[in-house]
């Protein structure tokens, strides 16, 4: 895909993340709307996959760390093929396979059960590892949310990543800003963030987490690094796309719209186009 056929397709995962929201009454919208760019970005353009072959041995793997923007990934393993998109709508049904946090048994395409915030990385890792074993070429990438970043666990991953020199290995942290109790600064302040990985020993690229060309240049940037594992702090709005959401980023952390807000929320979406929205 060209990076219009990319905003485009990023549009339609948010368009998916408010109707699968809005039916199942529950889920977690505005992380999943900050990281839409970000994954479509990696689904359609960076992995290698086959969504007929899921297992396939030499695919590229992604850990979503922050599990709880299950939303998201659900839309982009539909649109990739993984299984068909009108089984979105039965997100968090009782039977359903779409739960509200993703679990790598229900689903093809999966490739950790993730919710419990900081240990994306860690499998990550040994994901690398086994790559760098088995003398295979395929990359893993790992995406973690930034207040997920407060777990102590994720710095010891990253310590681990970088002893190693796991050069195989590119975390992507979708730095929207703000978690469940508030503002990031507020609760645990990170700041300086990309000091602090790069004081761990990882090659850290930063960009703007909502322009499709930035984030494709700083991916082709980080499999070009070689001797250290990179980090790509991606500079995010949590609930992008959505205004009232983007005023009112706390009130969407886990609170899906209503009806009404629902029609507000796709009407803007369908107006939205170009690299700037």
């Amino acid at each position: 895909m060209n990076v219009k056929e990319l905003e485009a397709q990023a549009n339609k995962l948010r368009q998916h993340i408010i109707r699968m929201t809005c039916a199942a009454a529950s889920g977690h919208p505005g992380g999943s709307l900050s990281a839409a760019d970000i994954i479509a970005v990696l689904y359609f353009h960076q992995l290698r996959q086959r969504p007929q072959e899921p297992n396939w041995a030499d695919r590229d793997r992604f850990v979503m760390s922050k599990g709880h923007a299950a939303p998201v990934l659900y839309a982009a393993l539909a649109e990739s093929g993984y299984f068909p998109v009108d089984y979105l709508k039965t997100l968090r049904r009782v039977g359903s396979a779409l739960q509200g946090h993703i679990d790598m048994l229900s689903l093809p395409g999966i490739e950790m059960s993730t919710g419990s915030l900081g240990q994306g990385l860690s499998t990550a890792n040994g994901m690398a590892l086994a790559a760098r074993l088995d003398n295979k070429a395929w990359h893993v990438y790992c995406l973690l949310g930034d207040g997920e970043c407060q777990e102590g666990q994720v710095w010891e991953a990253v310590m681990t990543a970088a002893h190693y020199k796991l050069d195989n290995l590119t975390a992507i942290v979708d730095h929207n800003k703000f978690q469940i109790d508030g503002c990031l600064a507020d609760i645990k302040n990170l700041a300086p963030l990309a000091d602090r990985w790069k004081a761990f020993g990882w090659n850290v690229l930063t960009c703007n987490g909502h322009q499709i060309k930035a984030l494709i240049e700083t991916l082709d940037q980080a499999l070009k690094t070689k001797g250290k594992p990179t980090v790509i702090i991606a500079d995010t709005i949590k609930g992008k796309g959505v205004s009232f959401m983007e005023a009112n980023p706390l009130d969407y952390h886990g609170k899906a719209p209503s009806s009404d807000e629902e029609k507000k929320a796709l009407g803007e979406l369908c107006q939205l186009s170009g690299p700037d929205r």
